[in-house]
C-alpha cells in the first residue's frame, strides 16, 4: 500500500524510526512494555532539541506546555507504579492537594526547572521499568482510591493511553513552537 504524500515534511528526530519496533505478535507482557516504551520515546522525541521553549503555553488561558506534560507524566508514573502498585507512601512530585495543577502551573522556562522536570520523569520511568520487569506476572494488584483494585496489566494499558493522549497534545505544541511535526 502506498502511503499518500503529506502537506508537510515529517519531523524525524533521533530514534524516531526505532520507537515502534517492538513485537506485534506473541506474549502480552513484551507487547505492552514495548508499546509503553514507544509512547515514552515519542514524548522525548517531541521535546528533543528544546530548552526554555518547552515551557511555552499552548493558548490562553490554558497552562498546557511540553514541560507541563513531562511533569504531569512524571507524576502519573509515580502515582501508578510507585504509590499504587508498589504501595510506597509518597507524594506526587509536582502536584498536590493545595496545588492540583502544579505540574502545569510550575512548568517555568528556567533551566533548573527544565532539568529537574526531566530528572524526575527519568527517575519515575526507571522505577516503573524495574517494577514491571521484576513483577512475577501482570495480575499483581494495588489499591487506588479512584479505581479500587488495579492490576499491573490495567496500569500498563492505562499508561499507554495516557501517553498516547498527551503525545497528541505534544504534536500540536511542538508544531506551534517551531513547525516540527511528525509521528
Amino acid at each position: 500500500m502506498k502511503i499518500p504524500d503529506r502537506r508537510i515534511e515529517l519531523f524525524a528526530g533521533t530514534g524516531s524510526g526505532d520507537r515502534f519496533s517492538g513485537p506485534a505478535v506473541g506474549d502480552e507482557r513484551p507487547m505492552l512494555i514495548a508499546m509503553l516504551e514507544a509512547q515514552r520515546a515519542t514524548l522525548e522525541l517531541k521535546c528533543s532539541g528544546l530548552g526554555a521553549e518547552l515551557a511555552m503555553r499552548s493558548v490562553a488561558p490554558s497552562s498546557l506546555s511540553l514541560l507541563g506534560l513531562v511533569r504531569h507524566l512524571a507524576d502519573v508514573e509515580r502515582r501508578w507504579f510507585r504509590a499504587v502498585l508498589a504501595g510506597h507512601d509518597v507524594e506526587l512530585r509536582f502536584s498536590s492537594p493545595e496545588a492540583p495543577e502544579g505540574d502545569f502551573d510550575g512548568a517555568a522556562p528556567a533551566s533548573e526547572v527544565v532539568a529537574e522536570s526531566w530528572r524526575a520523569w527519568q527517575e519515575e520511568v526507571a522505577f516503573a521499568r524495574t517494577f514491571t520487569a521484576e513483577a512475577p506476572h501482570l495480575d499483581i494488584q494495588g489499591r487506588d482510591a479512584w479505581r479500587g483494585a488495579v492490576s499491573l496489566r490495567w496500569v500498563l494499558i492505562h499508561m499507554i493511553e495516557e501517553y498516547a493522549r498527551h503525545n497528541g497534545h505534544a504534536d500540536l505544541l511542538r508544531e506551534r513552537i517551531d513547525g516540527a511535526v511528525g509521528v
